[in-house]
């Protein structure tokens, strides 16, 4: 392996491990609901931001019912658009229920995930999800709240940019239930999903 690749490799493994502990600790300290810890203060937080068809969202709409939140880009080869599926099959295996969930994807790279590129990007999912953009501090004080983890790779305009795969579930009060992680299947989601309905 070409000494370049090899530290690219090596750098990439210490980044996924640092998310990893990070990810752990945070959820560790919040504990699960009813069970310790509050499981409310530690995850979530409220937005305002600008949807894929430009305009204006605020948390506080989508009171009293359940919402799916997830940290990507559009520009993801692979695990955002995965996730995104996964989702877009649990919606549709909740039948009517489905109504009382709103999946939102939330971009962790706003320079190019403008409001069209991610109505281009979700249109290919269900077209309930919510596609969120907005500012850079805003982007970052939201991911900062739900202990999510971003990094862009370094270098010009085609970068990839490394995140946290996990899917929030978050209560009818739009306090912190429980997340998913990357070997979650749709079944999965729906199962946990019904157990809050």
């Amino acid at each position: 392996m070409p000494k370049s690749l090899a530290a690219r490799v090596t750098s990439l493994v210490a980044l996924l491990l640092i998310a990893a502990i990070a990810v752990f600790w945070a959820f560790r300290e919040a504990g699960p609901p009813g069970e310790g810890g509050s499981g409310t203060a530690l995850v979530g937080g409220s937005f305002t931001l600008t949807d894929q068809n430009g305009q204006t969202r605020s948390d506080a709409e989508f009171r009293g019912k359940l919402m799916l939140v997830y940290f990507g880009f559009t520009h993801c080869p692979d695990i955002c658009p995965l996730d995104l599926q996964k989702i877009t099959q649990a919606m549709g295996k909740l039948g009517d229920k489905a109504d009382q969930v709103v999946p939102i994807f939330i971009t962790v790279d706003p320079a190019r995930d403008t409001p069209a590129a991610m109505r281009d990007f979700v249109a290919n999912f269900d077209p309930r999800i919510v596609a969120l953009t907005g500012d850079k501090p805003a982007i970052d004080r939201l991911v900062k709240d739900y202990r999510a983890y971003y990094k862009p790779d370094a270098g010009g305009t085609d970068y990839n940019v490394m995140h946290s795969a996990l899917i929030y579930l978050m209560g009818r009060d739009g306090r912190y239930l429980t997340h998913f992680g990357q070997d979650v299947s749709a079944d999965d989601i729906v199962a946990g999903v019904t157990k809050q309905l």
